[in-house]
């Protein structure tokens, strides 16, 4: 039983690590996105992918351990959650302080993680409305009024108020 528990606490250090790496890209994208630096941004997310996948083997690897544990001190595994496990071994000192170490880590991180996420996702979602407003823009002065101008036969000359190049000019 100690050889399964200092292995999962093994695994959730590790984890937690890399949640942490995760959480410093995060914070690093946001200027990222401020700057609306597209070449950096996906940059950030390849480095945010391979820390991703580095997760979900670790992740495997903790399902696994709670799997054995749940066997072994014959319990429900889909009701054995980290915090139950600390209550679990609260008469074995040194593996309840680890795995209540480990279990407010990860608990910190992750209410750091949703924090900055959200605050991208409000940029991100900021972006989106700026270039919904530009492209709305743009398209009002396609479809923009005729002018009043008539020619001397009293017909309208066709006139359209704004820009008349019929597009979008890369040179401007």
């Amino acid at each position: 039983m100690a050889s399964l528990m200092e292995d999962l606490i093994e695994v959730l250090e590790k984890e937690n690590s890399e949640y942490e790496k995760l959480l410093a890209l995060s914070m690093k994208k946001t200027p990222v996105i401020i700057g609306a630096d597209l070449e950096q941004l996906q940059k950030i997310t390849d480095e945010e992918q391979e820390i991703v996948s580095r997760i979900h083997h670790l992740d495997r690897r903790r399902e696994e351990n709670m799997k054995e544990i749940a066997r072994v001190i014959n319990k429900d595994v889909n009701e054995l959650t980290l915090g139950v496990l600390v209550d679990i071994f609260e008469r074995r000192p040194k593996e309840h302080r680890q795995l209540a170490e480990i279990h407010d880590k990860l608990k910190s991180t992750m209410q750091q993680m949703v924090r900055v996420n959200e605050q991208n996702r409000e940029l991100i979602e900021s972006s989106l409305e700026m270039v919904q407003f530009d492209m709305n823009v743009l398209q009002a002065m396609k479809t923009a009024p005729e002018t009043a101008n008539y020619t001397k036969e009293a017909y309208s000359s066709g006139d359209v108020m704004g820009n008349n190049a019929g597009g979008f000019d890369a040179k401007q």
